[in-house]
């Protein structure tokens, strides 16, 4: 398990019973941190673009937006990707909503979105694949791990929805499998407290 601060980026995928564990593991965040944390999350077409006030709590110090078309990737951030957009991250670091066919039925798509990161931040970038009942983000992971990045899969034991987590692990056997305190611990040593550097 690499504990560096090389750590350009963590982008999160989840679906069905990812929520509760987003919110657990934002909420343990330092703050503010160092890198930049992308959250991709299956949506119902009717949930509130506000959605990332229930991943905040009662807690401050966290910055959560959805990002505009050129917005860049700033430090300290965290990105839910918006309702109904793929959420692209361009080789000047900075965002791209697209609105092409939905990827495994979703769109915004986990895969679509690791591959760019993949393609953008190799080594820097960190993915890590939550509860969900299909197999978004399998290919996307497996694309991270072979730019240089780490792949990290929540359980399936811990998983209110173990099919997305068992896709991941069958496709890429190398990849770290956590619980969700691990996954706390892992985010927390490598998005570091700005003042500890």
């Amino acid at each position: 398990m690499r504990l560096t601060n090389d750590i350009g980026l963590v982008v999160i995928g989840g679906s069905a019973g990812s929520i509760p564990v987003i919110a657990d593991l934002l909420q343990s965040l330092p703050k503010p941190f160092t890198g930049s944390v992308i959250l991709i999350v299956h949506r119902l077409k009717n949930t509130p673009s506000e959605l990332y006030k229930l991943f905040l709590g009662d807690e401050e110090g966290l910055r959560v937006c959805e990002p505009n078309d050129k917005d860049p990737v700033r430090s300290g951030y965290v990105y839910l990707a918006p309702q109904n957009y793929h959420l692209l991250i361009e080789t000047d670091e900075t965002f791209s909503l697209d609105y092409s066919e939905p990827v495994h039925f979703s769109r915004p798509s986990i895969d679509v979105t690791f591959e760019c990161v993949a393609r953008v931040y190799t080594h820097r970038a960190t993915a890590i694949l939550l509860s969900g009942a299909n197999r978004d983000g399998a290919d996307g992971l497996g694309c991270i791990q072979a730019h240089g990045g780490v792949g990290i899969i929540q359980e399936p034991e811990s998983a209110d929805y173990p099919a997305m987590p068992l896709a991941a692990i069958e496709q890429n056997p190398l990849a770290l499998v956590l619980s969700p305190d691990q996954l706390k611990a892992y985010l927390q040593s490598v998005l570091q407290p700005i003042q500890s550097l």
